[in-house]
This record gives C-alpha cells, sequence and structure tokens, in this order.
C-alpha cells in the first residue's frame, strides 16, 4: 500500500481487538517516531507516556467520557507538556547541540541569548498553549507513521486531563496530559470498519495560487 491508501485505510477505530497487541519493535518504531517529531526551535517541549497496564486503564476509563477503547487497545499513548516550562530548557537544548554538533559558544550564544529573552517574557499560560499546540504535531506525525505500519489508533481530546495527571501521578514529573491516542487493532466486529471515508472534494479543501 502506498502512502494515499494507508491514510484511506486508516479511521478513528471505536472498537479494538482485545486479542492483538502491538510488538516491542512496533512500539520502539512509535516511540522513535515521536522523538523525531518536529517542534518550535528543535526545544522538544513533549513528553510521550507510555501506559501498558489494564488496572491503570479502567481507572482512566471514566475519565475519558467512557470510551472503552483507553482499556481494549494494547497500548494507551498520552502526550504531556511541561506544568511549569522555564528558561532552563534552553540551556539544557544547547547544553545537547555542543555535545552532538561539537557547536562553538560564538555561534550558538545569539540564538541562545534570543530563545532565552523569548521564553522569560511569556506567561506560563502561554507557554503552556505553545507547547499543547506542539503536541498536535506530534499526534499528526503518530497518526500517520500508524497508518503507514498498518496499526489502528484513535486520538482523542474528550478526557479530563486533570484526573489523568492524578491516576499517572503527572504533577510529580512536572506534566500536564493533553492529548491520548489508544494504538492497537481494530476488532472485526467494529462497525466503523467497513465504513467508507468521508472527506470532502480535496477542491473544496485545497485552494490553488498560481
Amino acid at each position: 500500500m502506498n502512502i494515499i491508501d494507508n491514510l484511506k485505510w486508516r479511521y478513528a477505530v471505536k472498537k479494538f481487538d482485545t486479542n492483538k497487541n502491538l510488538t516491542q519493535e512496533q512500539l520502539n518504531l512509535l516511540k522513535e517516531a515521536f522523538n523525531l517529531t518536529a517542534t518550535s526551535y528543535g526545544l522538544q517541549p513533549l513528553k510521550l507516556v507510555v501506559v501498558e497496564n489494564k488496572e491503570i486503564q479502567e481507572k482512566l476509563v471514566p475519565h475519558s467520557w467512557n470510551q472503552q477503547q483507553v482499556v481494549q487497545v494494547s497500548h494507551l499513548l498520552v502526550i504531556c507538556v511541561k506544568d511549569k516550562y522555564t528558561p532552563k530548557e534552553v540551556e539544557t537544548y544547547f547544553n545537547l547541540v555542543q555535545q552532538i554538533r561539537n557547536t562553538p559558544d560564538d555561534v550558538i550564544n545569539p540564538f541562545k541569548e534570543f530563545l532565552t529573552a523569548e521564553i522569560a517574557k511569556k506567561t506560563q499560560e502561554e507557554l503552556f498553549m505553545w507547547n499543547k499546540n506542539q503536541a498536535y504535531i506530534a499526534l499528526g506525525n503518530l497518526l500517520t507513521v500508524c497508518a503507514m505500519e498498518q496499526i489502528d489508533s484513535c486520538p482523542m481530546e474528550g478526557f479530563n486531563p486533570e484526573k489523568y495527571d492524578e491516576i499517572l501521578q503527572l504533577t510529580e514529573r512536572n506534566l500536564k496530559s493533553v492529548l491520548v491516542l489508544p494504538v492497537g487493532f481494530r476488532a472485526e466486529d467494529d462497525y466503523m470498519k467497513d465504513l467508507k471515508k468521508v472527506r470532502k472534494n480535496i477542491t473544496e479543501t485545497v485552494i490553488e495560487i498560481s
């Protein structure tokens, strides 16, 4: 299947096969894809929490609008951002740049000072929204990779972040949950499985300027 066929194959699964699980290789691929996601300035303000514990997944169902996919799946992926985001993140990033690229200080410092000042002047609410927007980039990337690998998924905004943070003990890690992605394999009796994909005509969604 080519990429378009795979994207047509993909849909938001409503019922997963509880007897099918991702292999460790498939899970590692998704983790690597998440880590390679593009982020603003390359700062990677995101964390991916991988849940593979049925007892914990059961606890999350009532806080996910009772969507059963949360417990049916092989793995539950929770995309998070930092609760408190500080200029220290810039320092950490540029230390990594120097470690990997051996870039001299006189090349790094002007950009480093610019980013430090940009983050310092923003409120925590502004920083949270900025980072949350980047979480959607990671979600889109994971959805495409899942489609290419014939792994089923169901992107979710419908959950209670505060309860997720409590149950997954994210607050202690200075994290807030922002998006949820159950991943696994569709059940044969999922009513959505054989329905035709509904999309507008491409001429309605794409504007070409020559």
